[in-house]
């Protein structure tokens, strides 16, 4: 791989102004953290401290509940109408277009996403779906907000309706991945929808969602509407179990999602949860392999793999296998590895020492047990941060834990197979459902699509996420949907009204 060392850059001073002075936004005003324990926010790419955190105390999260309960029960927000929700939304776009190099700037220090992804898939799609969901605030839910039934002429005889009403209180929790954008699909539909909300975000990128939360700030929402807490484990089981949430959603990994749910359970609270994928990309007979290696790589290459959606598992004709492995080598070779800031950086750092070392662990115990790696691997040499190259393991099962487990690394597997109807097996089995890929002639692929089990599917490439598009898995990969009309309509409750006729 070609190591590029860029020079870094220095944060602007107005990038560094969104995130600096208190951390937690409640009811309103901005105040420092009051917990016992510190956070420090770490720049992956040169592992200097960017700020230390004091973290929020449970009292804290308490009251910051409290407020967006009171926000949603007796404020002015409930009588804001959806043109206004929409208005308020479009303005935060607004905002957020105005901000987007300071965002771009605290986002690849503070993730260490290449530029160029950060720019269309950190802040580009976040701003697309902040105006998508100013144009749901407006067309409402599926069927509307109010819905008249055909009259029942039974006896006794009656006129109903159905209204569909906003959730309510929805505590969001949020992945360090796309740290802004895991944060719009729960703000914007949950906007639009009229509910208030209460969110704790990763404490790995802490500061990219409280920059996010200033901005959100000067759009004028009522006070509670929003409210926002830097927190531990404890901040986090208060928004998933206090009584006055009625809704949590959660963006990370299947441990967190399971205590979760343990904790909403007393009072059987909605949940939304994305808790990640072991996805597969199939490459069909006659595909072309010297073509489709490359897009095939980077759907779980880009961003350092760190992406729930990653298809980190190829799956290919037996005939091509050698083939493949061939072309992937010479692609993995001429990616580039280094700064996030070069334009030409295909492979930032990942996220922390703790997670490389999690990640090399997986390839060190697989070439351990007979794997072979293909191509890639192992560390580039001359940097401080968190970097490692890109790996593609061969010879293995899809039984083995490399093929079963989700890494959050630069780390794929290539896995042969003698048929589709073989190919489809081992792609369902994973004990996750997240994602899939398909490449080949369109109509096979488009059939292939539609018999695979997995939330959504991309057929030759697909296309780039767009909103109306719901996102969410099957099986071990969650529950519940965000974003599109599906995700929209977890914002809501429906309630049937009837009366006799007279």
């Amino acid at each position: 791989m070609t190591v590029m060392r860029s020079p870094e850059r220095e944060m602007g001073a107005a990038a560094r102004r969104l995130i600096e002075g208190p951390t937690c936004y409640i009811d309103g005003g901005w105040e420092t953290g009051a917990g016992d324990q510190v956070l420090t926010s770490v720049n992956p790419t040169t592992t200097a401290t960017i700020r230390d955190i004091p973290v929020a105390s449970v009292g804290q999260a308490e009251r910051a509940v409290l407020a967006a309960r009171r926000a949603f029960d007796e404020g002015p927000w409930p009588k804001v109408t959806p043109r206004e929700r929409s208005d308020l939304l479009l303005e935060l776009a607004d905002v957020m277009e105005r901000n987007a190099e300071d965002l771009i700037e605290i986002v690849v220090t503070e993730v260490g996403a290449p530029v160029t992804l950060t720019r269309v898939m950190q802040i580009g799609m976040p701003i697309a779906n902040l105006r998508w969901a100013a144009e749901m605030a407006i067309k409402g839910p599926q069927g509307g907000y109010e819905e008249a039934l055909v009259p029942n002429l039974s006896e006794p005889a009656s006129s109903s309706l159905l209204q569909r009403v906003p959730v309510g209180v929805v505590s969001g929790i949020t992945g360090y991945n796309f740290p802004i954008n895991s944060v719009i699909w729960k703000l914007g539909p949950g906007l639009a929808a009229g509910c208030t909300l209460v969110f704790k975000p990763s404490p790995r990128t802490p500061l990219s969602t409280m920059a996010r939360v200033k901005m959100v700030e000067q759009v004028g929402l009522p006070p509670g509407v929003v409210n926002f807490v830097i927190g531990d484990t404890d901040a986090g089981e208060v928004l998933a179990s206090h009584d006055a949430v009625d809704m949590v959603m959660f963006t990370g990994s299947l441990g967190v999602g399971r205590r979760i749910m343990q904790s909403a359970a007393r009072t059987t609270k909605r949940l939304v949860l994305e808790l990640g994928g072991k996805s597969a990309t199939i490459l069909l007979p006659g595909a072309d392999i010297a073509e489709l290696t490359g897009p095939s790589i980077m759907r779980w290459a880009r961003n350092s793999g760190q992406g729930c959606g990653a298809t980190t598992r190829t799956l290919v004709p037996r005939a091509a296998y050698d083939e493949y492995a061939a072309s992937a080598g010479a692609y993995i070779e001429n990616l580039h590895i280094g700064s996030p800031w070069d334009e030409t950086t295909d492979l930032g750092p990942l996220i922390r020492a703790a997670q490389r070392d999690f990640v090399e662990g997986h390839v060190t115990r697989a070439v351990e047990r007979g794997a072979t790696l293909i191509a890639g691997g192992g560390r580039p040499d001359g940097f401080d941060g968190y970097f490692m190259n890109a790996a593609l393991i061969g010879n293995v099962d899809n039984s083995d834990e490399i093929s079963q487990e989700e890494l959050f690394g630069p780390v794929g597997v290539l896995l042969p197979y003698d048929d589709v109807e073989q190919a489809i097996k081992i792609a369902h089995d994973s004990p996750y459902g997240l994602h899939g890929a398909v490449y080949g002639p369109p109509v096979e692929a488009y059939e292939v699509a539609k018999r695979l089990r997995t939330g959504a599917v991309s057929i030759n490439g697909g296309g780039f996420m767009r909103p109306e598009g719901p996102w969410g898995g099957f099986r071990l990969s969650g529950m519940g949907r965000e974003m599109g009309d599906d995700g929209y309509r977890e914002f809501f409750q429906v309630k049937h009204i009837q009366w006799p006729m007279r």
